[in-house]
């Protein structure tokens, strides 16, 4: 059923270029930096990035002892390979979040920044991350935000058919969703995580603004507004921090076999039958590692 629900597949773009080199988002990239540094613990066992593309964000994870970088994208997490490769804290893994091939309980911590506004059903995308989480997990979490103040204004003026005061989630575009922070927090609360922190970032992504004052001072700026914007969020972006208190205890996952799941049927551990080779021992599904990524999309032979 997970594997059925539509996924985004950056497979092959440029997204990098396309996206952040050279596009003007600077301060978008210092603001959310702050807002990660101020939710995250500094330091910690294991941490698994959600949705980490090219490894933007990967420098922040310094004071951890093993590094996750997951995405759907296996091309995008190559990319992540080639600068970061050689650092052996860090695996890489390709995979559906919808059936997450980590196993149960095996993070301390993670981050999923600009990945939910992709998610076609959060409800089930929240039951995988809770799941990865143990009762002492700190998870810091970002959804773009519905109700916010350019959202409002085009509204009000009528540039714009859907309202940002209704609590459902709107499809904008295909696949790219807005939410409104309440019905956010009923997602939270019904998939077993309780919200610690709530911060509201980006206030000044306008381009007047972004082209007139240096980046970094602007998401200083901004980041004194965090806390207090985030009792009633009106900016584009909200950051959560979380925690799972009604998970287990931490699972121990000395190995690589440990610390994945098999996509194909959840049984977890796997095996590890070769140095790039991991399988299943209950439906015989094997998983290769290809160019430094753990594929966990295609069952090989």
């Amino acid at each position: 059923m997970s594997m059925d629900i539509p996924v985004i597949d950056y497979e092959g773009s440029q997204y990098r270029a396309d996206f952040w080199v050279g596009q003007g988002r600077q301060y978008e990239d210092a603001a959310e930096r702050l807002a990660i540094q101020r939710l995250l613990p500094a330091h910690g066992g294991r941490i698994a990035e959600i949705g980490a593309g090219f490894g933007r964000l990967a420098d922040l994870y310094a004071g951890y002892e093993q590094v996750i970088l997951f995405d759907y994208s296996r091309t995008l997490l190559q990319e992540a390979v080639r600068e970061r490769g050689h650092d052996r804290r860090f695996v890489f893994v390709a995979g559906n979040l919808y059936a997450l091939p980590l196993a149960s309980g095996v993070l301390d911590s993670l981050v999923m920044v600009r990945v939910m506004h992709h998610l076609a059903d959060v409800p089930a995308a929240l039951q995988q991350l809770r799941r990865v989480m143990h009762r002492h997990s700190v998870g810091v979490i970002e959804y773009a935000n519905k109700r916010n103040l350019k959202a409002l204004a085009r509204w009000l003026l009528r540039r714009q058919a859907w309202s940002p005061l209704r609590e459902e989630p709107v499809e904008f575009v295909q696949l790219n969703y807005d939410f409104h922070p309440a019905w956010m927090a009923r997602q939270m609360e019904a998939a077993g995580l309780t919200v610690q922190r709530r911060y509201a970032v980006s206030h000044f992504r306008l381009g007047a603004l972004k082209g007139r004052i240096d980046a970094a001072m602007l998401a200083k700026v901004d980041s004194w507004l965090f806390a207090v914007g985030g009792t009633f969020p009106l900016a584009p972006s909200v950051f959560l921090r979380v925690s799972a208190p009604a998970s287990g205890a931490r699972a121990t996952a000395h190995t690589l076999a440990q610390l994945l799941r098999c996509p194909v049927c959840g049984a977890e551990p796997l095996e590890q039958r070769a140095e790039d080779r991991v399988a299943c021992v209950v439906c015989g599904s094997a998983f290769a590692r290809r160019a430094g990524v753990w594929d966990m999309k295609e069952v090989v032979g």
